[in-house]
């Protein structure tokens, strides 16, 4: 493969036989050669092909001053990540996680550790990207003979749910405060203890999770047509509809975020039920 671009002496860009760009990584890789140059595939050890152009432009720029340990460790999470999930990852979480996790390795090593506050309710909601967390500091202990504490399990989980969800990062953290938020107005409101490994439970919190997306973004549901449902479901679940009343009460109020009659109805029926499923196990 034909070199398009050097960035440093262990990273190339190229192009396949496709004409697809690719970045490939390689101790050496890059050593004496230029532009127009072959790169041997004896020396290449990683090989990262990207699909959106702007995410590989600034991907090549992001990797040209990361040291290649740092980048293998996180695509080697990644890949641990997308095998266990299942699940697209958007192709930013290879800036979003190798920066965060070269950042909290060079500061773990200055003796610095930052909390992590939704630790807490990042397991519980999203457990398993909390798990692959966990693996992630097994891999960290791996390259650099350091152990990282379990804040950054967290830390790591929700830069995989972000790459599920093309969220920013910083929006994540507001997502999960949200999502605490509301389930502490259900908690509080029917004085519960939630049976978080019911099936229940994990549509509650899925629900959430798309529905603080939409509060951070600003994404109303304009439609009401579910009015007559709505007024079924109410006279059906009038306790779960008083509790999400007061959830409505306390969006508008912090968030300035109007609940759609949509939105009031989904709420009612998954609070209903997992609060009937909490009162069947009694």
């Amino acid at each position: 493969m034909i070199i398009r671009k050097v960035l440093n002496n262990n990273v190339v860009v190229v192009n396949d036989e496709n004409g697809k760009e690719q970045i490939l990584m390689g101790s050496g890789i890059a050593f004496g050669k230029r532009v127009g140059d072959f790169a041997a595939k004896k020396d290449v050890e990683k090989v990262f092909t990207l699909a959106s152009a702007d995410i590989s432009g600034k991907f090549q720029e992001f990797i040209s001053e990361i040291p290649m340990e740092s980048m293998e460790l996180s695509d080697e999470i990644i890949s641990l990540a997308k095998s266990r999930l299942g699940k697209r990852l958007n192709d930013s979480i290879y800036i979003s996680l190798t920066d965060h996790l070269h950042t909290a390795i060079e500061r773990f090593k200055s003796g610095i550790v930052v909390k992590n506050v939704l630790l807490w309710d990042i397991q519980r909601f999203f457990p398993d990207e909390y798990e692959i967390g966990l693996m992630a500091l097994d891999v960290v202990k791996e390259y650099f003979d350091i152990k990282l504490p379990k804040d950054e399990a967290g830390f790591i989980a929700l830069h995989i749910v972000n790459a599920e969800m093309d969220e920013a990062v910083d929006n994540m953290y507001e997502i999960t405060r949200i999502m605490q938020e509301i389930t502490n107005v259900v908690r509080y409101h029917f004085k519960v203890t939630f049976d978080e490994d019911s099936v229940y439970f994990y549509r509650f919190i899925t629900h959430l999770k798309f529905f603080a997306q939409r509060l951070v973004n600003h994404n109303n549901y304009a439609d009401d047509s579910e009015d007559d449902l709505l007024d079924v479901i109410r006279e059906k679940y009038p306790e779960a509809y008083r509790c999400v009343l007061k959830i409505g009460h306390f969006i508008q109020e912090k968030y300035k975020y109007t609940l759609s009659n949509e939105e009031k109805l989904y709420l009612t029926i998954h609070i209903a039920r997992i609060v009937s499923k909490n009162k069947a196990k009694k």
